[in-house]
């Protein structure tokens, strides 16, 4: 053999060592980068100090300088869709929850319930070798009481751990559904819901994982109502708020722009129509306790975030932790005037998830009511549509519409190992039903085509690894359904519709905050698009909201609902408390008492 063909030979082995060598350094765990998913309830675009709100997040504004933020990225406008979407990355109506969990009804997109058509991201990573823990609300399940199924529990999807609550809301003082593992938790002294999430995954993050990376998903309930803070954090917000809604929408546009998060040529939205003008607007001072509360709410999680992120850097895993934060959908304009579920001549004391004393006894007044400030556990109120209108600015409309206000998000991204970019801005369209693609591609995982005996329906998502770099994604159209609301994007067109309006077009490269509607001088996009929805809405189990029968109210045989029993001791009670409320006047009225009562 010729000394060629000996260095042939040598150069061959050498080479496939070094293959070898090559692939199981990919294959070892610690080069795969730890998932840090953290999202909050119902918090608006510009909230945050990054996105141009007036809040203190420190914590979060300092990942987003030294990471991405993301202009352009979208949730499917209410907690369960989105949770459901972000955790499967499929449209939500594939997954069963088309409407709200804990409600069923009757159609495979609306059984209120996670399909077993689907697989979570944490089944998919802990069939790859990771760690997954929960902290926080979980909110994609029918069956919350611990003595009823729990197939789809959070320990039943995947999670190695979890801590939170099965329901979409409650106290963050005495929280309905409180479970760690698969058994009910009762809160301890000091109980704060926020502190506790952050505390637990905390705990969770410094554990003994064997060398296995892990994934966190922290899902924090603010500034979800109730809007629950303790007063020294409110006490710093005292009077920030005392612009009023309007010229802060104003300052908050002029931010955007400044911040390169929106283009100059975009307009701000119209003050919403059911909103009056801060000046004409009674009640000043309350009004502005209302978002005083919910700006507290929203400087528990950036402390919570602040804590995480510290706990990351002790234990050496910062670096090569992949950290997004984002929001489940656009502000909430709900309001419970005098403490009344909207016309439905109901007191909102009748749902479970609002404690009617606190756990020291003191009786729970729950309602929108002037003279009563948000904050202490014997409070239960929101902020109402003119705040949401400015969390939601510079957009219009709000959480449940698929208008951009309802489903325009933050996105934060830190990952010291792996992006190099700092505090730079992503414009790409992103969707919550890339995230799980992301971190298969992330985690080197695989999505199974069944799971468990049961055959797993194929991703809609796609990765946006490709962003990191700034690169492009591929161009796709993106879909929304929720109680009606519709919308299509595909490139810089949007079709979007109200459940009781005609179709309306916007260029979104133009005109984001969807002021000029193009509908009728552009009948041709109109039709194109409104075809794309069609065929999406048909093969994903989509169904026109009125061929459906979706009480505003769970009935009364549903858990999550008290009985009239129930609500009549409770206001026997306030009234023997000599507690004035304005839904105790009003039940009393619609409902004389009984003879003999």
């Amino acid at each position: 053999m010729s000394w060629i063909c000996r260095l042939v030979i040598v150069l061959s082995v050498l080479v496939l060592l070094f293959s070898v060598g090559e692939a199981a350094d990919a294959a070892d765990p610690r080069d795969r980068p730890n998932i840090m998913l953290i999202m909050v309830d119902d918090m608006g675009f510009s909230d945050l100090g990054c996105y141009g709100g007036e809040i203190d997040t420190p914590n979060l504004d300092r990942l987003a300088r030294d990471g991405l933020r993301y202009t352009q990225c979208y949730n499917t406008a209410r907690c369960c869709p989105t949770r459901a979407c972000l955790l499967t990355g499929l449209y939500p109506h594939k997954t069963g929850m088309g409407f709200m969990a804990n409600l069923d009804a009757g159609k495979p997109g609306y059984h209120g319930d996670l399909n077993r058509q689907c697989a979570t991201m944490a089944e998919v990573l802990r069939s790859s070798g990771y760690a997954t823990y929960m902290a926080g609300k979980w909110h994609i399940c029918r069956d919350f009481q611990p003595e009823g199924p729990k197939h789809n529990w959070p320990r039943q999807r995947g999670f190695d751990r979890f801590f939170g609550t099965l329901i979409g809301v409650g106290s963050y003082w005495d929280p309905l559904s409180l479970t760690e593992e698969n058994s009910p938790k009762s809160p301890p002294d000091d109980f704060y819901y926020t502190e506790a999430i952050t505390d637990k995954a905390v705990e969770y993050l410094r554990a003994d994982r064997g060398g296995k990376p892990f994934f966190c998903y922290v899902a924090y309930t603010a500034p979800h109502f109730p809007l629950h803070a303790r007063e020294e954090v409110i006490r710093k917000y005292r009077g920030r708020f005392a612009q009023g809604w309007d010229r802060l929408r104003e300052t908050r546009h002029r931010r955007l722009v400044e911040l390169g998060i929106i283009h100059p040529d975009w307009k701000l939205s119209p003050r919403d129509p059911n909103v009056p003008a801060w000046d004409q607007a009674d009640e000043p001072d309350w009004r502005q306790s209302r978002m005083e509360a919910y700006a507290a709410a929203i400087d528990h999680v950036d402390q919570g975030v602040g804590a995480i992120v510290d706990a990351l850097a002790e234990t050496g895993q910062l670096d090569n932790t992949v950290i997004l934060f984002l929001s489940d959908n656009g502000g909430e304009a709900l309001e419970h005037p005098g403490g009344m579920v909207g016309s439905t001549g109901q007191p909102w004391a009748v749902m479970r998830y609002v404690p009617l004393f606190t756990r020291g006894g003191e009786p729970v007044i729950a309602g929108d009511i002037p003279g009563i400030r948000p904050g202490p556990a014997t409070t239960y109120a929101g902020c109402g549509a003119a705040w949401a209108n400015l969390s939601n600015a510079p957009f219009r409309w709000f959480k449940t519409f698929v208008h951009e206000g309802g489903i325009a998000t933050p996105l934060v991204v830190h990952w010291p190992e792996g992006i190099r970019a700092k505090g730079v801005l992503r414009h790409q369209p992103v969707h919550v039903i890339d995230f799980l693609p992301t971190f298969i591609e992330l985690a080197g995982a695989e999505y199974p085509t069944d799971y468990r005996g049961n055959s797993i329906k194929p991703l809609d998502g796609i990765s946006l690894v490709p962003t990191f770099e700034n690169r492009a994604l591929p161009s796709r159209p993106l879909f929304w359904e929720h109680c009606g609301n519709r919308a299509v994007r595909d490139g810089q067109w949007k079709l979007v519709a109200t459940n009781v309006g005609p179709w309306e077009l916007y260029d979104l490269d133009a005109d984001r905050t969807e002021t000029h509607d193009l509908a009728k001088q552009r009948p041709e996009i109109v039709a194109r698009l409104a075809k794309l929805y069609e065929d999406w809405a048909r093969r994903s189990d989509v169904l026109a909201w009125d061929d459906l029968d979706i009480p505003f109210i769970p009935p009364e045989d549903n858990p999550l609902t008290r009985t009239p029993a129930e609500l009549e001791k409770y206001l026997d009670e306030l009234e023997a408390r000599r507690i004035e409320a304005p839904f105790l006047r009003q039940w009393r009225e619609d409902h004389p008492r009984r003879q003999g009562k």
